[in-house]
């Protein structure tokens, strides 16, 4: 597999109506796994529940912790059909898979997520929070107390309710691991709210870790940069996508598989003494802001 075989003068011009937008309406379609990764078995026998797990980055970290021997429940909107897909390449690898539809900004949804993990599959020991949607507007004056209101349930309610509903499952040796994002270390103009909840996920990131340590629980986080997922063409006018992620230093939007060793890291023993902590995976983009 090529990871770095997105044109480097970006990708062709397209845009979706509807986030978080559909992998299989994608030109390129995203890099989700390595035919020639070699696992280690670092999660046999491990239960993880993971947002946004349909696709783009979620679905590369099902697929990802699927190969090390974990089986995966997937939750997601209402994308069906990627879902399935996702699921279906789990089990490709052996592993039990299951799907939970709905809105987590919906506390209830996010109970029943949790419930249905460990109804069906027995356990929980790692917790993905990945969902996110974001919402470009250039002046603060033009965002809407509903725009603001729902991107904050989203991306940052949900991390609290499945948070609070996993943490009476988890054990010692669990992890749970945050999706946030380069914008809250750099500041976006055009993201403001979205950068506001990717804040949060850092400070809820660092004060979590500090609570749970007594318990064994490691709570870490991964920052990407621009990456190419659905989110985008269903964020973006069509030719900004058509730039996208070409501003990095290596001239490319980064791939949802190059995040499934940091997902892997953060939810395996090798990463025992490592908690409060954030990878970034942005293409040097953050070192050259």
């Amino acid at each position: 597999m090529e990871r770095n075989s997105m044109q480097q003068d970006g990708q062709p011009a397209q845009e979706q109506s509807r986030q978080p937008g559909v992998e299989g309406e994608m030109t390129p379609r995203p890099l989700q796994a390595d035919e020639d990764y070699r696992s280690g078995n670092k999660l046999s026998g491990k239960v993880a529940l993971i947002t946004g797990g349909d696709s783009g980055i979620g679905r590369s970290v099902a697929i990802g912790y699927a190969k090390e021997g974990a089986d995966v429940a997937i939750s997601y909107l209402e994308e069906h059909e990627d879902a399935e897909y996702t699921k279906k390449k789990v089990e490709a690898e052996g592993r039990r898979a299951i799907l939970i539809a709905g809105d987590v900004g919906d506390e209830s949804v996010c109970k029943d997520a949790v419930q249905q993990t460990i109804n069906k599959l027995g356990r929980l020991d790692i917790l993905v929070n990945n969902a996110a949607e974001q919402h470009p507007t250039d002046d603060l004056l033009n965002v809407s107390t509903e725009q603001l209101e729902r991107t904050f349930k989203t991306n940052v309610y949900s991390m609290f309710h499945l948070t609070k509903a996993a943490i009476p499952h988890l054990s010692h040796g669990s992890s749970i691991i945050n999706t946030a994002s380069i914008n809250p270390y750099t500041g976006n103009p055009d993201l403001v709210d979205y950068t506001a909840t990717k804040g949060a996920v850092v400070a809820f990131t660092r004060s979590m870790a500090k609570q749970l340590i007594n318990k064994g629980i490691r709570v870490n986080g991964v920052a990407p940069g621009p990456i190419w997922t659905p989110l985008i063409p269903s964020t973006f006018p069509e030719e900004d996508v058509k730039e996208f992620g070409t501003n990095t230093p290596m001239g490319r939007p980064g791939q949802p598989v190059e995040h499934v060793g940091s997902y892997v890291l953060l939810a395996s023993e090798d990463s025992t003494y490592i908690t409060g902590q954030f990878i970034h995976i942005n293409g040097g983009l953050y070192t050259s802001s």
